[in-house]
């Protein structure tokens, strides 16, 4: 239902000027049990009365993103400088849980030292790892750098996430974060192509290409970005200090029990979703379909994604966001488990089309709940949180997919869908009205 990230995949309450600290967002939640679209968030609206700094931050996510590749090319850039197969193999597991990690990291400073001031580290030493990866040749070290360089590079996550969500009204969260989407995936699109240019020329273009890329994105923030205080470890009273405010960092996010359900339903749909890069080639080819069937999938799912997610947003952010999710993993289930139908070719086209109508239904508001049924002093965590799991469900689905598919070939895909049923019901527990969700983390 949402775009594959080692992360990346978060965001979030009300109005901020550009030049100042955003306001507490107070009133009726665009989420939860009521409506989460105004009649004013269609896609033009929103994005010509975005702030400057909220546009800026989304090209620069588009900057970034369009040098993405090192984790596409590490495994083919190591065994050319010598290295073996397990061992790039294993660099690039370093990689992804380096990135995992960075959305905890990540949300912990945007907390605490605002979001501005967290992209700028996160760009700034990115590219400072990324381009020390070129002349380290002791393997131990290179794996090292690369682990940091997966963290200090997706830190910047939760804190995008986080200002994003601070300078866009309550009402057009689901439609700005439907525009993060677009922006991430388009330069996710362009990337590998870009980096097989580069690659033709050297790898050096590679690696250099990516630090500019993240530079870019660093010098981005830097000029356009408000220069905002982090969020104080407690809200500001008067009186008895409540059960929030004595907890802080993620212990307080998981005392949100029912944010803990919906972290739950994140490691599902990602542990699901993924199956689309793990189990559906290795079932294409067991049905005799060639490679080529399978890259069509994968363009049929992009293209869907990019062309028609925000036009689906226009209407579905309107409603419920428990709904919207609930129905996500209903269509995720009903897709995943169509390949199991005895159809050929047939079955796989319209269990791509019935997922992919998953993704643009229900991959906004995955994005966007995290900040809006967040404390505003813990924004940055609950954030993180989510990306953090979310990367976890990939890992691990990634693995136990190809684990069932050897062990009960195509019932994987019925497996599948019940597990969008345990995923669905957990979003349903956890997902309440954001006002509700905040009275729940204040407990």
């Amino acid at each position: 239902m949402t775009a594959t990230e080692p992360e990346d995949r978060t965001a979030p309450p009300g109005p901020a000027s550009p030049a100042g600290p955003a306001e507490p967002v107070t009133g009726p939640a665009a989420g939860g049990d009521e409506a989460a679209g105004g009649g004013d968030a269609r896609i033009l609206s929103t994005w010509r009365e975005s702030p400057p700094a909220a546009k800026a931050l989304l090209v620069g996510i588009f900057v970034n993103r369009l040098g993405a590749f090192l984790q596409v090319f590490l495994v083919l850039f190591l065994t050319t400088r010598g290295f073996s197969a397990v061992q790039a193999g294993t660099a690039l597991a370093v990689f992804t849980v380096g990135a995992v990690l960075g959305g905890i990291v990540g949300g912990t400073l945007t907390d605490r030292i605002g979001a501005r001031l967290t992209i700028l580290i996160s760009m700034l030493g990115g590219a400072a790892l990324v381009l020390s990866i070129l002349y380290l040749s002791h393997y131990p070290a290179l794996v090292v750098v690369v682990g940091l360089a997966g963290a200090v590079g997706g830190a910047y996550r939760p804190a995008a996430g986080t200002l994003l969500s601070e300078l866009t009204p309550r009402h057009r969260q689901v439609m700005i974060f439907a525009m993060y989407r677009l922006f991430y995936n388009l330069g996710n699109t362009a990337a590998p192509l870009i980096g097989a240019a580069f690659v033709a020329v050297s790898y050096d273009l590679l690696f250099w290409g990516e630090a500019v890329a993240s530079l870019g994105y660093g010098l981005i923030a830097a000029i356009a970005l408000p220069r905002r205080r982090a969020h104080s470890k407690e809200p500001a009273g008067t009186g008895e200090p409540s059960a929030a405010e004595k907890r802080s960092g993620y212990l307080a996010v998981l005392a949100d029990r029912r944010y803990v359900l919906f972290l739950l339903a994140l490691v599902v749909n990602a542990a699901v979703y993924v199956q689309y890069l793990s189990a559906l080639p290795v079932a294409m080819r067991a049905a005799g379909l060639a490679t080529g069937w399978f890259s069509a999938m994968v363009a049929l799912n992009g293209t869907i994604v990019i062309t028609c997610e925000l036009l689906v947003t226009k209407v579905v952010q309107r409603w419920p966001m428990r709904l919207v999710v609930m129905t996500g993993f209903a269509l995720l289930g009903a897709g995943m488990a169509a390949y199991a139908l005895p159809l050929g070719v047939a079955a796989f086209v319209v269990g791509t089309l019935v997922w992919s109508l998953a993704e643009i239904v229900a991959g906004p508001t995955i994005f966007a709940y995290p900040a809006v049924a967040s404390p505003e002093w813990l924004r940055g965590r609950y954030i993180g949180a989510a990306n953090t799991m979310f990367g976890i469900g990939s890992a691990s689905g990634a693995v136990a997919g190809l684990a069932v598919w050897n062990a009960v070939g195509s019932a994987v895909w019925w497996i599948c869908g019940l597990a969008c049923l345990l995923g669905l019901l957990a979003a349903g527990a956890g997902m309440r009205t954001v006002d509700t969700a905040k009275e729940d983390a204040a407990r």
